[in-house]
């Protein structure tokens, strides 16, 4: 799995190249990335209390049920519980969650052919990886 996720985030970033040099670089032109999640990438002590995860985007996304939160595992998928939405702002989409204590998370925000999470123009966001920790009680 770890191999396919390497060639996945290379031909994303191979296709977005070309299409910068046959295009102009602008921010319309290039995909979508993560700029900013909640609970933060890499941490390790989570309030397991936290209710939902934020992810935002660099530009406004497609908000019609356009999502693909990708789970590796079910031991390390959180407990989706409500309904995955967008806030007004376009670009934050909001996971509501059940986590439990002492327990690493992943999750991606797209990946591989699950890649609904796209902006107005249909141009799919780059994968994101989110890894993070809950503190034990």
């Amino acid at each position: 799995m770890r191999a396919m996720s390497v060639w996945v985030l290379i031909a994303t970033a191979t296709a977005a190249a070309a299409r910068a040099e046959d295009e102009d670089v602008t921010v319309k032109t290039m995909p979508p990335s993560v700029v900013k999640t909640i609970p933060q990438a890499g941490d390790t002590a989570v309030d397991p209390a936290t209710k939902e995860i934020q992810v935002a985007f660099s530009k406004d996304m497609l908000t019609d049920r356009m999502w693909a939160v990708v789970q590796t595992s079910k031991k390390t998928f959180p407990t989706i519980d409500g309904s995955i939405h967008y806030l007004d702002d376009k670009r934050t989409c909001v996971i509501p969650v059940t986590l439990e204590p002492g327990k690493a998370y992943v999750l991606w925000f797209n990946q591989g052919r699950f890649n609904s999470f796209r902006d107005t123009d249909n141009h799919p966001a780059v994968p994101y990886l989110l890894v993070f920790q809950t503190k034990s009680n």
